[in-house]
């Protein structure tokens, strides 16, 4: 599929949750919680494996006022499924405890200090979990997210005084990893993508010094727009012509052309993250009709990004 990619025209967007999951693998590798895992899955396998040992842990459910719910085990290929294995094991403790004490087996229990190091490890996940969905949900718009939510995943993994040696190793290795597979990333078109999303148009996951240059981009691609026709007046209504008028620093409508038009739609108020960007876009869409290419183009690249079945594609 990339060797496909690679000889035709598109602009190719990796799969940015892909890449994340693999980065968690590689991680968990490295920071020493592979022992810790493994015994984790000795003990779902003891109750996934057999309908008498889950019958009698649903009752223990039953008597501790828990929901009767398996265990979950986690698969390689499965995004998150780490995260579902411990967080459901964790829920499940005192259930699972009181099970195996009442059993004759030769598993290896958790320690206490084990089960501490769970806790930990779910907590350094779930960001990458709400991350992961976010990028590849079909139901939200995903390339002008992609550099937000690595810039909040960076900062989640920032080293504090408190955290023990390994997760200082697990937070050490997500940075150094993830930094290493953003190179792939086709940059230009997240960035522009970011620009053009009313949520994020402050660029504030970007460094200071890089945000010009984005904009510049943006002037580029407006001005490189083949032989736009210049569209015939019309009689616009009295209240969306006070609205242009009160949001444009021009003093002629004749001055109006595409950096006018950029610079317009840079004034307006970042919208909430909670709300639909395209459908900002729906409702903003005539107010700044000098920019139509570069919002088409930004509108088509989630599409591109959720087509993760042929090229594998909160925040702050």
């Amino acid at each position: 599929m990339i060797a496909a990619m690679r000889l035709l025209t598109f602009q190719h967007m990796p799969c940015v949750a892909h890449v994340l999951q693999r980065n968690i693998t590689v991680c968990l590798a490295d920071s020493g919680f592979t022992g810790t895992l493994a015994r984790c899955r000795k003990l779902v396998g003891h109750f996934k494996h057999s309908p008498s040992n889950t019958e009698e842990l649903h009752k223990e459910q039953t008597e501790l006022e828990q929901d009767k719910e398996p265990l979950i085990q986690d698969v390689s290929t499965r995004w998150n499924s780490t995260l579902f294995m411990i967080s459901r094991l964790l829920k499940n403790q005192e259930a699972v405890k009181a099970t195996l004490a009442k059993q004759k087996h030769k598993l290896t229990m958790l320690t206490t200090a084990e089960w501490d190091r769970l806790q930990r490890l779910e907590t350094l996940l779930k960001p990458c979990r709400y991350v992961t969905e976010l990028l590849g949900g079909e139901t939200y718009v995903s390339c002008s997210v992609v550099l937000p939510a690595l810039r909040h995943l960076t900062r989640t993994m920032e080293v504090s005084d408190d955290d023990p040696a390994y997760v200082v190793r697990f937070k050490a290795a997500f940075k150094k990893d993830l930094s290493q597979r953003q190179d792939a990333l086709n940059h230009g078109w997240l960035r522009v993508a970011t620009a053009l999303d009313p949520r994020f148009k402050d660029l504030k996951c970007l460094p200071r010094g890089e945000r010009g240059g984005v904009w510049t981009s943006v002037e580029a691609l407006l001005q490189k727009e083949p032989d736009r026709a210049t569209p015939e007046p019309t009689e616009e209504p009295a209240r969306k012509r006070s609205f242009l008028l009160c949001n444009s620093d021009s003093e002629s409508e004749n001055e109006e052309g595409p950096n006018g038009a950029l610079g317009r739609y840079r004034a307006e108020p970042t919208i909430s993250e909670t709300d639909c960007s395209l459908q900002w876009w729906s409702t903003h869409g005539p107010i700044h009709s000098f920019l139509p290419w570069p919002a088409s183009i930004w509108a088509a690249l989630p599409l591109l990004s959720l087509a993760r079945d042929f090229s594998h594609w909160q925040v702050t």
